[in-house]
């Protein structure tokens, strides 16, 4: 039976698929490793509800901080807790850590290589209160930033696998975050995430789609229909933009005849442009079809209908698949 999940934006339903799901992947890692790493504390914009971290204010009241309706200072004050030997978990929306405290990540943060987690709620299309609210860009503005770890996880097992990895990793992370009810796609047991690795999930040498975000699950599920349909399509997933697997993109394409990224962001700047610069760096001629978002602000409405009409669904990847240089 499949269940229903209220969007939370423009009070649209919206049916999941067949796969389980697991209730703040975030909050509940984040919690699980304030227990066991006293110097981590949490933060907020006045989005603590929106970000999946009140488990963590659950558990440690004494170190969480709400630090209100403004980015720039929640950033600021992360990287002064940074400086005083605390790891802050910085929380806010993708869209307002991405524009609105750029400067502040970029030079109070990352230019000094502190260890200042930047957890993104609402990446990409994912809801639907338009231009003011869709980080659609934030993958691109981010990378750029000298030293920071920039990851698109794609399940809930990820997001949690990624937050541990984000404590252990020294220097400054940006996080994308899939909140509320987070689909499991890969199975939890001996999972493993290593920032700046990519993750191969299935062979096949007609098309292979190279994926990041949630955006791997419905590459998987374009491939079954792709198999379906006589053709054989590999899978790789890429949760990290930065470092970035270029060899691993590399060894990919060499196995597949043509290929297909697929992201939520702007096809410029993000996933498409670093596979194609790779192919390129190497001398590797392959077609590549690109699925993600438009050079455009999206309009408001339901998230299901936006993401088919900015072509972001399974059948959009098994239509890109098909075509042929």
């Amino acid at each position: 039976m499949t269940e229903r999940i209220f969007t939370r934006a423009m009070g649209v339903d919206e049916v999941s698929g067949v796969r389980p799901t697991v209730e703040a992947p975030f909050g509940h890692a984040l919690a699980a490793l304030g227990a066991e790493r006293p110097e981590i504390v949490g933060m907020t914009a006045d989005l603590g509800k929106y970000t999946d971290i009140l488990p963590f204010r659950d558990a440690f009241p004494d170190r969480f901080f709400n630090m209100g309706m403004a980015e720039q200072n929640l950033v600021a004050a992360a990287a002064g807790f940074a400086r005083t030997g605390f790891m802050p978990f910085a929380t806010t929306y993708g869209v307002f850590a991405s524009r609105r405290a750029y400067d502040f990540v970029a030079i109070a943060v990352a230019h000094s290589s502190l260890p200042v987690k930047i957890v993104a709620g609402l990446p990409g299309l994912t809801t639907g209160y338009g231009g003011t609210h869709q980080a659609i860009e934030d993958l691109g503005l981010m990378s750029l930033i000298p030293g920071l770890v920039v990851i698109d996880p794609c399940d809930a097992t990820e997001i949690a696998a990624a937050t541990r990895a984000a404590a252990e990793h020294p220097g400054p992370v940006y996080l994308r975050l899939l909140r509320g009810k987070v689909p499991v796609v890969f199975q939890p047991e001996g999972f493993l995430f290593e920032i700046g690795k990519a993750r191969l999930l299935r062979e096949g040498g007609d098309v292979g789609i190279i994926a990041t975000g949630f955006m791997t699950e419905r590459a998987l599920d374009a491939a079954d229909r792709l198999d379906a349909l006589g053709l054989a399509a590999g899978v790789l997933h890429v949760p990290c933009l930065k470092p970035f697997d270029a060899e691993a993109v590399a060894d990919f394409a060499l196995r597949c005849d043509r290929i297909v990224t697929a992201e939520n962001h702007v096809m410029r700047g993000g996933l498409a442009s670093l596979v194609v610069e790779a192919l390129h760096e190497r001398g590797i001629q392959r077609s590549v079809r690109r699925i993600g978002l438009p050079d455009r602000f999206m309009e408001c409405g339901a998230v299901p209908t936006l993401q088919k009409r900015y072509r972001i669904t399974v059948d959009d990847i098994v239509a890109s698949a098909e075509e042929r240089a």
